[in-house]
C-alpha cells in the first residue's frame, strides 16, 4: 500500500516512512526541482506553445548534456603536431634527405605512421569516457507541445516540456515523472546498480516558490534508460545542469586545472630539459672532436635531447587526473577541483556530520516524558506550537505531524541559533492573552524554567538516560503573559516535558568506518547533539575505541589552546558551532593530518573551504556548501566517503607505479644514449631506435597502469601520506634499478662490439636488453595483475625477437640477429631487473 504526501512530493510507505529502493534498502536517489520553471504546468497536458519554447530556450540554453567536440581529425592533428617525436622524425628525415641517404629517410619517415597512430588511440582513449558518455543520450525526443506530438532533437528540447518516453528509450533530460504504470529504469549509469529500479508518478505537485527535493522514484534522468512501461515526463533540468551533463563536464574540463603536485611535475620537467639540452650540446662538441664529424655529432645531440625529453610525466598524470574525475564519478562523489583527485587518496582524517551522513537523516519519535500534571498529548501540542510550519527542518515537520498547535495567532518567532540553543514562538490566544512555547536543548531550556535546583538536576539526569541510548533529546517549556512588550520572554516557565527522537544508522556506515580506521584513517564525528547521544551513536558504529572520547564543543577551543602540538586526544565533538568546526580542522591540519571535512548548510563553508577535501552533501546541502566544496556527494552517505578514497588511494598507486616505470626506463634509455658516445664508442641508438624504445613507453605508461585492479587500497595503506611523489628510499631504489638496467645494456653493448666493432650485433644486444627491461619492468610493478600488463609485459619481447632475428627487417633498422647465448643473457638481465623492480614496489613504491 503506498501514497504521496502532497505537501513534500515524497512516496510515502504504509507505516508513514519514506519508501526505500526494495532491492538494496537505501533511499532512491535525491534531487532538487526547481520549480519556478514548472510553475503552472503540473496540470498542463497540451504541452509549451511556441513562444513559450522560444522564451524558454533564450533563458536556459539547448538542452546540450555532451558537448559536441570539433573534428576529430583536425584534434588528432592538433595533438600530433604538439608531440616533439614527430618534428624530430622530420627533421631527421629532412636531414638524411639532404645528406642523400635516401633508405633511411624513408625508414624514419614511414616510423611517422606508428607514431601518428598512437597518437590518434591515445587521443580517443583520453576522450573516452566522454564519448562513452554521449553513448548513452537520447539523440530524438517525443514531445507534446502545443497539444500536438512532435518528433524533434533532443537537443532542442527546454525546461517545461512535457515529453513521453516508450519501454527501451533513454530519458533526454532529467524530469519529474507525471504518468505511467509499471515503470523500470536502468540507472547504470548513474549509480553502478546493474538491477532495474522502480520508477513512480509523482502524484501532487511540491509546494513552494522556488524548489524541492524530490525522491528518485519520481525522476527520469538523462542517460539512463526506461525498461519497461511508457511514461510522461516534465523536463525540469537541460543541457550541463542534469546530473549525467555535469559528470560530462567535469571529465572533459578537469584535466586543464594546474593542481600542486601538477605544478611540480612541470618543474621537473623544465629542470630536466635545460639539463638534457646542455648535455646534448656537451655530446655534440665531444663527437665532433672525437672526428667523427658534423653528421654523427648532430645526429647524437639531437637523438640524446629526444630520448631525455621527458614529456610523458605531464601527459600521463593529466590522463590519470581526468581518469579520476570519471571513477570518483562513478562511486558517486563528483569532483568539483582537480586537486581532490590527488588528494582524495591521501586522507589521513574525516570530520564527519552525524545526521544524513553517518545516520538517515530521518527522524523517530521514540519517546514523551511529561511532567507532572501534564499529558503527552501537552507536550506534543507546545512542541508543534514552537515549531515553524513553513520550514524543511524535520524535527519540526515531525512536531507538527505528530500533533496540532495551540489555536491563535502567531505574533513572534526567535528561531533557534548555535548560541541560544532554543526556539521560541509567541502566540496571541485572546484579546489580552499570549501563550509562549519553548523549545530546545534542555540545559538551555531548563535555566529558563522555574523549577529548583533539585528538579532541574533531575530532569537533566532524565536527559542524560535518554542520551545514552542514542537518541537526540530536546526540551519543551510554555508561559503564559497577559502583556507583552515584543522582546523574547527569557525567564519563568513552565516545564513540560522531554521528547526523544532517534535517527537510524545508515546500513554499511559501521562497516565503513571499520575499514577506514583499520587503513589508519581517523573519524572524527562532529554534531550539534547531546554528548551522551553523541557518545551512543559513535558507540554503535564504532568510532573510536570501545568507548569513545568525547568533548563538547564549548570546551574545545580551550583544549585545542592548552594542546597545542599534541594529537588530537578525542573521537567525537557534541554542541558543536560552524566556527568549533573550522577550528578543529585548522588544528588537524597544522598536525599534519590531510583532513576531510562534510558539510550541508551555508554555516559549514568555512570548514569546507579551509579542509584539504570538502565535500558538500548532494541531496540535503545548500548551494553555498556546493559551490566551495571540492567534492559533492550523490547520496550523502558516509560509505561513499570510504569508497572514494579508496579508489583515490588505487589510482594514485597507480599513478605512482606508472611514473616509477617511467624513470626507471628512461635513466638506462638517457644514460646509456649519453655515455657510449661520450667513451668515444659508437652512437647505440639511432632515431629510428628511440621511435621503437618511445612506441613502448607511451602506452605502457597510460593504458596499462591506470587500468590496475583494486588489492585492498585501503587496508595496505600508510596512516599520514606523504605529500611527496616518492621518499628518499623510493628514489634510492627506482635509482638502483636503473643502474642495474644501465650496466645490463652498456656492458651488452660493449662486450658484443669486440675487437672488430661489430656496432649492428652489439646494438642488437643493447636494444634486446633495454626491452626485454621494459618488460621485466611492466610485469614486477604490475604483478600481471590485468590483461593489458600482461601483453605490454610480453608483446615488445616477441616484437624485438622477431624485428632482430629476421635479417632483412633487422638490416633496415642497423641491427643483426643475436645467438641464443645473446637472448638467454638478455633474458636473464630482465628477470634481475625484475627482482629488483618487485622489490622497489614491496618496500615502498606504493602509497
Amino acid at each position: 500500500m503506498r501514497r504521496v504526501d502532497c505537501h513534500s512530493g515524497q512516496a510515502i510507505g504504509f507505516f508513514g516512512h519514506p519508501l526505500r529502493n526494495l532491492r538494496t534498502g537505501k533511499h532512491d536517489l535525491q534531487r532538487k526541482a526547481p520549480l519556478e520553471r514548472l510553475e503552472g504546468l503540473w496540470t498542463e497536458f497540451e504541452g509549451i506553445d511556441d513562444t513559450g519554447v522560444s522564451a524558454r530556450r533564450a533563458k536556459y540554453g539547448p538542452n546540450t548534456i555532451v558537448a559536441e567536440t570539433s573534428s576529430s581529425w583536425l584534434e588528432i592533428a592538433r595533438s600530433t603536431v604538439q608531440d616533439p617525436m614527430i618534428w624530430f622524425l622530420v627533421g631527421t628525415a629532412a636531414l638524411f634527405l639532404w645528406l642523400g641517404d635516401y633508405t633511411e629517410a624513408v625508414v624514419l619517415a614511414a616510423a611517422l605512421i606508428p607514431i601518428v597512430g598512437m597518437d590518434a588511440y591515445l587521443h580517443r582513449r583520453t576522450q573516452a569516457s566522454t564519448e562513452g558518455l554521449r553513448a548513452r543520450l537520447a539523440s530524438h525526443a517525443r514531445v507534446i507541445r502545443g497539444g500536438q506530438e512532435h518528433d524533434i532533437p533532443s537537443t532542442a528540447l527546454v525546461p517545461g516540456d512535457l515529453v513521453i518516453v516508450p519501454a527501451g528509450a533513454y530519458f533526454p533530460a532529467d524530469g519529474l515523472i507525471l504518468s505511467g504504470s509499471a515503470l523500470q529504469a536502468d540507472e547504470s549509469t548513474l549509480t553502478g546498480e546493474a538491477l532495474p529500479v522502480r520508477k513512480n508518478p509523482i502524484a501532487c505537485p511540491p509546494a513552494g516558490p522556488w524548489e524541492a527535493t524530490i525522491d528518485g522514484e519520481h525522476w527520469g534522468m538523462a542517460g539512463t534508460r526506461l525498461l519497461t512501461g511508457e511514461a510522461r515526463v516534465r523536463i525540469a533540468l537541460t543541457g550541463s545542469e542534469t546530473l549525467y551533463g555535469e559528470i560530462a563536464r567535469l571529465s572533459s574540463t578537469t584535466r586543464a586545472e594546474r593542481t600542486p603536485l601538477q605544478e611540480a611535475i612541470a618543474q621537473l620537467v623544465r629542470i630536466l630539459l635545460v639539463a638534457a639540452l646542455l648535455l646534448c650540446a656537451i655530446l655534440a662538441v665531444i663527437r665532433y672532436v672525437q672526428g667523427y664529424g658534423v653528421v654523427d655529432a648532430l645526429l647524437s645531440a639531437v637523438t640524446l635531447a629526444i630520448a631525455a625529453l621527458p614529456e610523458e610525466f605531464p601527459v600521463v598524470f593529466s590522463f590519470f587526473l581526468g581518469l579520476g574525475v570519471y571513477r570518483l564519478a562513478k562511486q558517486q562523489a563528483l569532483v568539483r577541483r582537480a586537486v581532490v583527485v590527488e588528494n582524495i587518496g591521501r586522507v589521513s582524517c574525516i570530520c564527519t556530520d552525524k545526521t544524513g551522513t553517518l545516520t538517515e537523516g530521518r527522524l523517530l519519535l521514540d519517546h514523551v516524558v511529561p511532567a507532572a500534571g501534564l499529558s503527552r498529548e501537552d507536550v506534543l501540542t507546545l512542541g508543534a506550537t514552537a515549531s515553524r510550519t513553513e520550514t524543511e527542518d524535520p524535527l519540526d515537520l515531525l512536531l507538527l505531524k505528530n500533533a496540532r498547535p495551540l489555536a491563535g495567532q502567531v505574533e513572534a518567532v526567535f528561531p533557534f541559533t548555535e548560541d541560544r540553543l532554543r526556539e521560541v514562538s509567541v502566540m496571541r490566544v485572546a484579546d489580552s492573552a499570549w501563550r509562549v512555547a519553548m523549545k530546545g536543548a534542555p540545559e538551555s531550556v531548563l535555566s529558563m524554567t522555574g523549577l529548583s535546583e533539585r528538579e532541574r538536576e533531575a530532569w537533566l539526569h532524565r536527559t542524560q538516560d535518554l542520551a545514552a541510548t542514542g537518541h537526540k533529546v530536546i526540551a519543551v517549556a510554555a508561559r503564559s503573559l497577559q502583556s507583552w512588550s515584543g522582546a523574547e520572554p527569557e525567564t519563568s516557565y513552565d516545564f513540560a516535558g522531554l521528547l526523544a527522537f532517534s535517527d537510524p544508522v545508515r546500513p554499511g556506515v559501521a562497516d565503513a568506518v571499520k575499514e577506514a580506521q583499520q587503513a589508519g584513517i581517523r573519524v572524527i564525528m562532529i554534531t550539534g547533539d547531546h554528548s551522551r547521544t553523541a557518545a551512543a551513536i559513535a558507540k554503535e558504529i564504532g568510532i573510536g575505541a570501545a568507548e569513545p572520547r568525547v568533548i563538547d564543543g564549548a570546551q574545545l577551543a580551550e583544549h585545542l589552546q592548552l594542546h597545542k602540538g599534541a594529537e588530537v586526544g578525542f573521537d567525537v565533538v557534541a554542541r558543536c558551532t560552524p566556527s568549533q568546526k573550522l577550528a578543529l580542522v585548522e588544528a588537524l591540519r597544522e598536525k599534519g593530518e590531510l583532513v576531510a571535512v562534510t558539510g550541508d548548510g551555508v554555516n559549514d563553508a568555512p570548514a569546507l573551504r579551509g579542509a584539504d577535501v570538502g565535500i558538500a552533501m548532494g541531496e540535503r546541502g545548500t548551494r553555498s556548501a556546493r559551490e566551495v566544496a571540492s567534492i559533492v556527494l550523490l547520496d550523502d552517505n558516509f560509505t561513499t566517503i570510504v569508497r572514494a578514497i579508496a579508489e583515490g588511494r588505487q589510482l594514485f598507486t597507480n599513478l605512482r607505479l606508472s611514473f616509477a616505470y617511467l624513470l626507471m626506463l628512461h635513466a638506462p634509455l638517457v644514460a646509456t644514449a649519453a655515455l657510449i658516445p661520450l667513451l668515444g664508442y659508437p652512437l647505440l641508438y639511432l632515431p629510428i631506435h628511440i621511435v621503437w624504445i618511445e612506441l613502448i613507453i607511451h602506452p605502457t605508461a597510460m593504458l596499462v597502469f591506470q587500468n590496475l585492479p583494486s588489492r585492498d587500497a585501503l587496508a595496505r595503506s600508510n596512516r599520514r601520506q606523504r605529500l611527496r611523489f616518492f621518499s628518499p628510499a623510493e628514489w634510492a631504489k627506482i635509482g638502483i634499478v636503473g643502474a642495474i638496467a644501465i650496466a645490463i645494456i652498456m656492458g651488452g653493448y660493449v662486450y658484443n662490439l669486440g675487437t672488430e666493432f661489430d656496432v649492428p650485433h652489439a646494438r642488437s644486444m643493447a636494444m634486446a636488453a633495454l626491452i626485454t627491461a621494459s618488460g621485466a619492468m611492466t610485469a614486477a610493478l604490475t604483478r600481471l595483475g590485468s590483461r593489458p600488463a600482461v601483453i605490454a609485459s610480453v608483446l615488445p619481447v616477441i616484437s624485438a625477437f622477431v624485428i632482430i632475428q629476421i635479417e632483412p627487417i633487422a638490416a633496415v633498422l642497423h641491427l643483426s640477429p643475436l645467438h641464443f647465448i645473446d637472448w638467454a643473457i638478455a633474458l636473464l638481465g630482465g628477470g634481475i631487473i625484475s627482482a629488483g623492480a618487485a622489490f622497489s614496489r614491496r618496500e615502498g613504491a606504493e602509497p
